[in-house]
């Protein structure tokens, strides 16, 4: 099966070694997202306008693959401090289509750049 390297210009530049995703078959690989800004490549100040940056990152890459966020079947999230798991769940209502994919949502020590969430996906299209 052939894999397609996913880039979109709306969304961060890889700031290490991978490709924002990669399509194999009808199923795409989102690598893990921070609340950069793709012009100015800074980050969003705070915990909820990193996270909406996330979201809107991942967004972006949906499009450039053919999907959109309702093509996500599941989300790998990662929290610097899990006291923020609520407000990740209200920015994920306001945000996301229903039924909700499945998720993941664990405490690391850190993220690159001071990040205080990382979020990678996997979209299933038709």
């Amino acid at each position: 099966m052939s894999r397609e390297i996913i880039h979109t210009d709306n969304a961060p530049k890889a700031v290490g070694t991978y490709s924002q995703a990669v399509k194999v078959g009808n199923t795409v690989y989102v690598s893990g997202q921070i609340g950069l800004d793709p012009v100015t490549m800074q980050l969003a100040d705070g915990f909820e306008a990193q996270a909406n940056q996330v979201l809107s990152n991942i967004e972006a890459i949906c499009k450039a693959s053919g999907g959109d966020l309702s093509s996500v079947v599941k989300y790998n999230v990662s929290l610097t401090d899990l006291a923020n798991f609520n407000a990740l769940n209200e920015i994920f209502v306001a945000r996301l289509p229903q039924p909700y994919p499945a998720r993941a949502a664990v405490q690391v020590a850190a993220l690159p750049k001071g990040a205080v969430v990382e979020i990678e996906a996997i979209l299933a299209l038709d």
